[in-house]
């Protein structure tokens, strides 16, 4: 099937349609179009009367784009009288009153009248005038009723092509009951009542992790706004599942670099001197580049040890909601902080380089100095009994209140 949505595969409709005739037409590119157009509603049935550069017309071939059988069984007439002498009701179509005694229809209103009669076998035809200047008073005379378009009185003229095309999408609409020729398809059934609340309930629990349903006062209004957001998507079962992977994914954080794994300890030791190096506690996190991408990288990309004690700070029920990864704290940066306890965790990797040990000094005293409590535990400690280290920051919380 090309791109364009012609697909060579499928046969065409076949419906008892009414005649075009084309009274003069004088380009053949216009014919060839008004013949697509015919094609695209399954109007099958052309007549055309005394064309000026003759026929057949090579210009109408090629503008035809694929509706050549129209054009090969197109009949010829040299009047109008004679092309429309087997018909029982024919309609003129004209932007122009020509002040007849006549029914006036809109295109839907003869889509209606052309149905009903082809199908009490009557013969029904549609002229359509010249380029220039459309059709004389004696043809429309010819005509049981007149076609004209809701346009623009300013600037009325249609090109013959639209016209066809205007009157072929009506009548075809009403015959085919305005069915469409694909849908949506439904890859997965429809989320239920119950699948949409486990997916509120567990986007509510990771909002009020980071605080974003404050102030208080408007919590129950937000909560309905978002509920309506997704409610109004009428999701699937898979994006339930879809949008689930993405909440949690947002929580827990990226799964490390992007070729994969996270940074060891000697990595971040060594992006911790850099950072040291780069005088990140003597200058906000914003003032310099290289600073803020090699913050940005520790961040996205925690350790070993970083990931396990996040994990343990985010699920242990004496600690869940209370701590934050890698926040600002005025111009410094701790690995972990509670400012609800006011207390820091540094993470501690052997063989530190000086400017790591000065840089994380710097920082201790820069917090204490605000009351803020710093909390160092070795990384090998924390990789080797979890457990002991919680123990140690629950002792410390508890000093701290």
């Amino acid at each position: 099937m090309s791109g364009s949505g012609t697909d060579k595969t499928k046969s065409g409709l076949d419906l008892a349609g009414p005649v075009v005739i084309l009274v003069e037409p004088q380009l053949g590119e216009n014919i060839g179009m008004a013949a697509r157009a015919m094609g695209n509603f399954a109007l099958s049935r052309l007549r055309i009367v005394n064309p000026r550069d003759g026929w057949p017309n090579i210009a109408a071939q090629r503008a035809a784009a694929g509706a050549d059988q129209i054009l090969e069984q197109a009949q010829l007439f040299d009047t109008v009288e004679q092309a429309v002498a087997d018909l029982t009701l024919l309609f003129a179509t004209t932007a122009r009153a020509h002040d007849q005694a006549k029914p006036v229809v809109a295109p839907a209103e003869a889509a209606g009248e052309i149905a009903t009669h082809a199908a009490s076998g009557g013969g029904v035809g549609i002229l359509f005038g010249r380029e220039r200047y459309g059709l004389q008073n004696e043809e429309v005379a010819l005509a049981n009723r007149i076609i004209t378009f809701p346009v623009n009185p300013g600037f009325a003229s249609l090109n013959l092509a639209q016209a066809v095309l205007l009157i072929g999408y009506e009548w075809f609409k009403l015959s085919t009951g305005g069915a469409l020729p694909f849908a949506m398809p439904e890859h997965s059934e429809r989320a239920s009542q119950h699948q949409m609340q486990a997916f509120f309930d567990n986007l509510i629990r990771e909002l009020d992790k980071v605080e974003f349903l404050r102030p208080p006062e408007k919590r129950e209004t937000m909560l309905v706004n978002l509920r309506n957001i997704f409610t109004r998507m009428d999701p699937t079962k898979q994006d339930m599942h879809t949008l689930h992977g993405v909440v949690m994914a947002i929580a827990e954080g990226r799964k490390g670099p992007a070729k994969g794994g996270v940074l060891d300890g000697e990595q971040a030791t060594r992006l911790r001197a850099l950072l040291a190096e780069h005088g990140q506690g003597a200058a906000a996190p914003g003032d310099n580049s290289t600073v803020r991408g090699l913050a940005r990288l520790l961040r996205r990309n925690p350790t070993d040890a970083e990931r396990i004690l996040w994990q343990a700070l985010t699920r242990d029920r004496r600690f869940a909601g209370q701590f934050k990864r890698q926040t600002p704290v005025g111009r410094h940066i701790p690995d972990f902080v509670s400012f609800v306890h006011r207390i820091a965790i540094e993470l501690v990797n052997a063989h530190e380089s000086e400017a790591i040990v000065a840089d994380r000094a710097g920082r201790r005293a820069w917090l204490e100095a605000r009351d803020y409590r710093v909390v160092e535990m070795a990384v090998a400690d924390v990789e080797r009994d979890l457990d002991g280290e919680l123990a140690r920051l629950e002792a410390s919380l508890r000093q701290a209140s």
